[in-house]
């Protein structure tokens, strides 16, 4: 779809009042495709144009940013009168997408791919992050292809960067003296893009373009680059280069443990996905690539995801461990380890890089997407207090030490500092895994990873043979186990929100997960069962009711989709796995047609809402769907460990 359609009401003279269409510029969300070199990332609208790209990382300035403003700057690739492809995939196993265009007059199919090189020996990138190569090498170049299948296509290409996240319009300048190859630069910006093309550039202003004929059997090539990487010279070359990256691509894939199961697909797109999320020189996991798509359409649940969070680090490993892939679960595990060496005071979320400093500002020269404003750059919630981090930290480490049978010594004071944290300041209140910036409460779920922390800070311990301390950690854990269930439990006994309240929160969802209680602890029953019945909209679970919680936000969101998956895990783990397998197969068949997922969903439309694609949503489903399929190859009334 190239616009999405609302119904409004409008007046004529003469004529009382009529029903009008009106059609939004922007794209559906869920309507992006999504393509990564594991440094930059790209979202692809149906019309073939690249409205998202930030240069020369993931999380810098956009420079194509026409998904939060359509003048912020496009890539179109396209015939010249169509907007509305035939059909879009991936190819299979890859991040290259496909698309299929059938005019009146012919057929062509464009591929886009950020290409992939050879194994990389940049020692001094290697050096500064403090960690060997283990991955392959980015080629700095966004590389569309043109095939012509048949008849003849009128094909335009439009290329309008404006840097600087839309605020300094682009300079052109052709490079060499044959038409193929020009440079643009923002107005007092240091960076410059390069496109590179086998067909007759013009320049047009602040853009570039061309305008050609292709007919049956005619092929094509256009390549954006940014850095000092030569791009291809000739459709030949670009070909190879297309053919690499995608037998990268594969050859990734297939280092991965996939059950034969007709679900899959879905596993390895998710997987797929995660690693396009996963920037390769630090192996930092950023939650999405994109900042301020709204959870509620032209609301102000708008927020910047291009930053990794620790808590989704025990999540991660839970995925790439139980897939098979050790070498990104390592990496990830050895990024959050080199942050908790380096302070004595964790936060909940870093740059890429390891940034600490991620002050929240506005663009307020922005329209936003679809009006929805303010768009944020920034995360005003780095410095929250927020208990969850310790246990997220020490489960991580269990994990990887369990998986691993290994512990590497210089972590073990810092490990043992952060136990020390969580039991000095597990009875304090905090503002919850949500983020809420209401007042701190004393949330239930907080506690839950406090006692993670303690409980897992003693299994390390027996590990290393501390016993004593060992012991020590464990009666904390005890302590803040039964305070949970003194205070943290309605007169029904469900688990709530928070000490002070009766309502219900998605976050509780990690209590099985965490193997807080025994699964046929009717208490950990009820409060799954309680959650699928009474915090979902249409089925889909809600983090929690925003009437009932402090957020210090206005207005409504989606379901978020997580916390759905996390219902499915849970549901199959206290023995529902009837149930599981039917939200299950309702969640799958909620992706989006290339396989992603955003943030939320909205129960009754299906649409996807939010910051795009999820690394948290995608996490989610993979550990959902293989609790799902182990389930079902337990006898009835054999229980599924967490």
């Amino acid at each position: 779809m190239a616009a999405t359609v609302s119904p409004t009401e409008s007046s004529s003279a003469g004529r009382g009042r009529e029903q009008r269409i009106v059609r939004s510029p922007f794209p559906r969300i869920g309507d992006y495709a999504f393509v990564s070199d594991c440094q930059v990332t790209a979202l692809i609208a149906p019309s073939g144009n690249v409205e998202w790209m930030c240069l020369p990382r993931m999380d810098s300035p956009s420079v194509f940013g026409a998904i939060l403003d359509r003048d912020a700057g496009g890539f179109r690739l396209g015939p010249a009168d169509m907007l509305v492809p035939t059909a879009r995939r991936y190819l299979p196993g890859t991040m290259i997408l496909e698309t299929s265009w059938g005019t009146p007059s012919g057929w062509i199919i464009v591929r886009d791919a950020l290409l992939m090189g050879p194994w990389h020996h940049e020692t001094e990138r290697a050096h500064r992050y403090r960690r060997a190569p283990t991955d392959y090498d980015a080629e700095h170049v966004l590389l569309r292809t043109i095939r012509c299948v048949n008849g003849e296509v009128q094909l335009a290409l439009n290329c309008a960067p404006v840097f600087d996240y839309g605020r300094r319009q682009a300079v052109w300048s052709f490079f060499g003296e044959d038409y193929h190859s020009a440079v643009a630069q923002g107005n007092g910006h240091d960076l410059k893009v390069r496109l590179t093309t086998d067909m007759r550039l013009g320049i047009e202003g602040p853009q570039a373009t061309v305008r050609t004929l292709m007919k049956e059997g005619d092929t094509h090539y256009a390549a954006l680059s940014w850095t000092e990487h030569e791009p291809p010279m000739t459709f030949a070359d670009a070909y190879r280069r297309q053919v690499w990256t995608a037998h990268h691509w594969q050859h990734w894939l297939a280092r991965g443990k996939f059950p034969d199961h007709p679900w899959r697909t879905h596993l390895e797109r998710s997987a797929l996905t995660l690693k396009g999320l996963s920037y390769a020189p630090t192996g930092a996991l950023i939650a999405a690539p994109t900042t301020s798509l709204p959870e509620t359409p032209k609301g102000e649940r708008n927020w910047d995801y291009r930053y990794t969070w620790i808590r989704d680090s025990t999540l991660a490993l839970w995925a790439l461990d139980t897939l098979g892939f050790d070498w990104e679960a390592s990496d990830f595990f050895w990024f959050i380890a080199d942050l908790a060496e380096s302070s004595d005071v964790l936060q909940i979320m870093y740059g890429i890089a390891g940034e600490k400093d991620l002050s929240e500002s506005t663009l307020d020269h922005l329209t936003g997407y679809d009006g929805a404003r303010p768009v944020r750059i920034g995360n005003g919630a780095f410095d929250q207090k927020q208990h969850d981090v310790w246990g997220a930290i020490l489960d991580s480490v269990w994990i990887h030490t369990k998986s691993r049978d290994t512990l590497d010594e210089r972590l073990w004071p810092i490990l043992s500092a952060f136990v020390e944290a969580a039991i000095e300041h597990w009875r304090e209140p905090d503002r919850g895994i949500w983020e809420v910036r209401g007042e701190p409460r004393h949330f239930t779920s907080s506690k839950v990873m406090c006692w993670v922390a303690a409980d897992r800070g003693s299994k390390l311990a027996r590990v290393r043979e501390n016993f004593e301390l060992a012991q020590r950690w464990q009666e904390a854990a005890d302590e803040i186990h039964a305070d949970i269930c003194a205070h943290g439990v309605d007169d029904r006994g469900v688990f709530t929100q928070h000490y002070d309240t009766d309502a219900l929160d998605a976050s509780n969802l990690l209590m099985p997960l965490v193997g807080f209680l025994p699964a046929d602890d009717p208490r950990l029953h009820d409060t799954v069962v309680a959650i699928a019945d009474e915090l979902t909209d249409d089925g889909l679970v809600l983090r929690y009711r925003v009437e009932e919680t402090d957020d210090g936000l206005s207005g409504e969101e989606g379901t978020f989709t997580i916390c759905s998956f996390w219902l499915v895990s849970c549901l199959a783990i206290v023995g529902e796995k009837h149930r599981a397998r039917r939200l299950c197969e309702r969640l799958l068949n909620l992706a989006t047609p290339l396989g992603l997922y955003a943030e939320e969903i909205d129960a009754a439309s299906g649409r996807h809402l939010g910051n795009f694609p999820q690394a948290f949503t995608h996490l989610g489903l993979i550990n959902a769907v293989l609790k799902v399929i182990a389930a079902e190859e337990l006898d009835d009334d054999e229980p599924l460990s967490p």
